[in-house]
């Protein structure tokens, strides 16, 4: 009797005024392919006017139900969707693995437009226990997230950010079109 591996795969969320080919998320797909890992970055409607519930059913179309062979990676706005995401799944359901990279639940003073989509955030109490492997990465100079959103995010999901020097809110344009520190989370 053979025993099959169980596939891994990975969902990439992008963040307000993204798409699936924009800043390090091609590069981190691409990687986690070459490494075995089925990859998909679905592209969220109306990035540049999102709405919670129609990028939350996109999330979910995406990640599906996941296991512990599932990876999520998000960015920015992404993070509150994959939270949300998460948040909606009957216990006790798992993952694998969740990176979240400039991760936020409060309103961002550079982006006020978003009040409305971020609310009231998203209870992140337990969520944690139900994840095997949770990495939260911030830039020391983020210019749209400020650090201690991040902070809080982090504490509150019983972890403590990683520090990526000089990334700024990880961006094509900031020079971030790779990730190293997203694929040695996502494949730990």
């Amino acid at each position: 009797m053979t025993t099959r591996t169980p596939q891994r795969r990975a969902t990439i969320v992008h963040g307000y005024g993204a798409t699936p080919a924009d800043h390090w998320f091609g590069d981190l797909a691409g990687q986690l392919r070459r490494a075995g890992v089925a990859t998909t970055i679905p592209a969220l409607p109306d990035p540049l006017d999102p709405d919670p519930a129609a990028w939350t059913a996109a999330v979910r179309a995406a990640a599906g139900a996941p296991d512990e062979n599932s990876i999520i990676v998000a960015h920015s706005l992404g993070c509150l969707t994959a939270l949300r995401h998460l948040r909606a799944l009957p216990a006790p359901s798992r993952l694998g693995t969740l990176v979240l990279v400039a991760g936020f639940t409060e309103p961002l003073p550079a982006l006020p437009g978003l009040d409305a989509y971020i609310a009231d955030g998203c209870d992140v109490e337990g969520l944690a226990d139900r994840i095997d492997h949770l990495t939260v990465l911030r830039s020391d100079a983020d210019p749209v997230v400020p650090p201690g959103h991040t902070d809080r995010l982090a504490r509150r999901l019983g972890t403590t950010a990683e520090i990526v020097p000089g990334a700024g809110h990880f961006l094509a344009t900031e020079g971030i079109t790779s990730l190293p520190q997203a694929l040695t989370a996502a494949l730990p």
